[in-house]
């Protein structure tokens, strides 16, 4: 059973995080990124109450885990978890969860 669903806007955000790596740092870099990222959503899965609680961010009841510098942004509720964004920590998160 899958540990984790990603909404269409965090299929989104990889992609779009696997691009930009790829291009600016080279595919070995992207490839270590994306890999820790989808190990993290895998761990997420199993351990959901793990992750931090942003209330600065968004009054959703969502749970943050960040890896390098982007933030995992889930619902831990359902089983499995619904991955909802992967942003960089640089980008306004707060706007881009509303």
């Amino acid at each position: 059973m899958k540990r984790f669903v990603l909404t269409k806007l965090a299929e989104d955000d990889l992609h779009q995080i696997n691009n930009y790596l790829d291009e600016r740092a080279g595919p070995t870099t992207a490839r270590r990124v994306m890999t820790e990222i989808r190990l993290a959503m895998d761990f997420l899965g199993g351990q959901p109450d793990v992750g931090h609680v942003r209330e600065d961010l968004t009054n959703r009841p969502l749970k943050f885990w960040s890896v390098f510098s982007y933030l995992i942004v889930y619902d831990p509720t359902p089983c499995p978890i619904q991955v909802i964004r992967v942003l960089h920590g640089a980008q306004d998160v707060e706007h881009l969860l509303q």
